[in-house]
């Protein structure tokens, strides 16, 4: 095997293993520069905005006064602009991500500021126009000049912000953007813990990464973890078994390795935010549209008699059963408690009060009393009987990922929902698409999201698929 161009030593020779220059260039330093001009860019908009507040409030008295006040809080932003992230990695490569953690720090700095100058009684020594008038104007600017930042973060260190090496040592190939990929077999590179000399070849061609990702056969995997670990980067060896488990992070303990396959999609704080959130919301609307609600089981009651709810055990959280509350739709009984056969646009089981408030959706409103028993969340996925069909398979039976959706709550409406994906499953892509969009909530939670899923939820009340 002929030897590549940047080493030095005869083919296959492991006397000198020498490699002539780093595979790509370093890029810490010039993170550092982006990190360093970055905050000194944030510490410019701050006195400028400020400054530029108090001289249109104030003439030169009120830039002064501007001045001092960014001056007391430039230190307080500092602290918590390094403490959250604003000057990192993740802000180089997603401006989005240092707009987010600048601004936080911001607020949080201000905020800190203005409670400490309550207490010291020093809040009457600035003119509240100058301070909000500076606060709103700095916002605006730390998000300018971050903007005219990406150009120098790319002049400085390239579309791609650190070095990614892959290594191919005979695995799965690895597709990843942005990575630099070379062979173990052609740059002769052999993972030998009993050759000094190999070793040093392979730390030689990691100068200057910054992650190292190994791909490789089981049997090497602890052979080039350990020469990894020594190599000062952040390495990674594949495993497919991570991927089998859908592992999300890894430990040890007891001198045994622990693969982390789940650990909910909510923290505490989130739980309790969401919970709120909906007992709120609940009450309110059950308060306002109480009268509607009361009319529609007067409708039912004359319509077609009692009784005017229909319950029927579903799927929830942590795959345990629930009993779902609805207004009575079918005619008494003639509705499928499993849930086997779905209802189609002619079917006549379905009574004429029945029809309205299903084409409607206002035979869901009872389940609002599912939510604030805590059975149920204003937004999830939706839950299914335990009879629900697609096509001619259950539910589990088409994707066996659908026992993941009830990590969480299941939901009066979701996210499925608002992009039309509901009503009957007659095929098993319905299914699918609705259960990539039940996992997609689940791994993109936020509380803003669920607002935006109810208001869009408004435009789908009525929906062609509601039978």
């Amino acid at each position: 095997m002929n030897a590549p161009a940047n080493f030095v030593g005869p083919p296959g020779s492991y006397n000198s293993p020498l490699i002539a220059s780093p595979l790509m260039p370093s890029l810490e330093r010039r993170r550092l520069q982006c990190y360093l001009a970055l905050l000194a860019a944030d510490v410019l908009a701050l006195f400028l905005a400020f400054a530029v507040a108090g001289y249109l409030y104030l003439g030169d008295y009120g830039m002064w006064q501007g001045l001092l006040f960014a001056q007391l809080l430039l230190p307080v932003f500092l602290t918590f602009a390094l403490y959250n992230g604003a000057y990192s990695v993740l802000t180089l490569m997603d401006a989005l991500a240092g707009f987010k953690r600048a601004l936080m720090a911001l607020v949080i700095s201000f905020t800190a500021v203005q409670f400490i100058a309550f207490y010291a009684k020093a809040n009457e020594s600035f003119s509240r126009v100058i301070v909000t008038e500076g606060l709103a104007l700095t916002a605006l600017l730390i998000i300018g000049v971050r903007v005219l930042m990406r150009g120098f973060i790319r002049w400085r260190c390239g579309e791609h912000v650190v070095n990614e090496l892959v290594i191919d040592d005979g695995g799965p190939r690895v597709h990843r953007m942005g990575t630099r990929r070379i062979s173990a077999s052609e740059m002769n590179l052999s993972p030998s813990l009993d050759d000094p000399h190999a070793i040093e070849r392979i730390g030689l061609a990691l100068r200057n990464a910054d992650r190292v990702i190994v791909s490789c056969p089981p049997e090497r995997r602890a052979v080039w973890a350990l020469i990894l670990k020594g190599a000062n980067v952040a390495g990674e060896v594949m495993d497919e078994t991570v991927v089998e488990l859908g592992a999300s992070g890894a430990s040890t303990a007891g001198g045994q390795g622990w693969l982390t396959v789940s650990s909910g999609p909510l923290g505490l704080r989130q739980r309790a935010a969401k919970r709120s959130f909906d007992f709120v919301i609940s009450v309110v609307v059950l308060v306002v549209l109480s009268p509607l609600l009361l009319a529609i089981a007067l409708a039912i009651l004359i319509d077609d008699g009692r009784p005017i709810f229909f319950t029927q055990k579903r799927l929830g959280r942590g795959n345990r059963f629930f009993r779902i509350y609805k207004f009575r739709s079918m005619a008494a009984g003639r509705a499928d408690a499993d849930g086997i056969v779905s209802a189609s646009p002619d079917d006549d089981r379905v009574t004429r009060v029945g029809r309205f408030i299903r084409h409607t959706s206002l035979d869901e409103l009872p389940q609002l009393f599912n939510v604030l028993r805590g059975k149920m969340s204003l937004v999830g996925p939706r839950p299914h009987a335990i009879g629900s069909r697609a096509g001619d398979k259950a539910f589990w039976e088409v994707d066996e990922r659908y026992w993941i959706r009830h990590a969480l709550k299941p939901g009066i409406t979701g996210l499925a929902q608002v992009r039309g994906l509901r009503g009957a499953t007659r095929q098993e892509h319905e299914l699918t698409g609705r259960l990539n969009s039940d996992l997609e909530y689940l791994r993109g939670w936020s509380l803003w999201r669920d607002v935006r899923i109810m208001v869009a939820t408004l435009g789908v009340v009525v929906h062609e698929r509601a039978y």
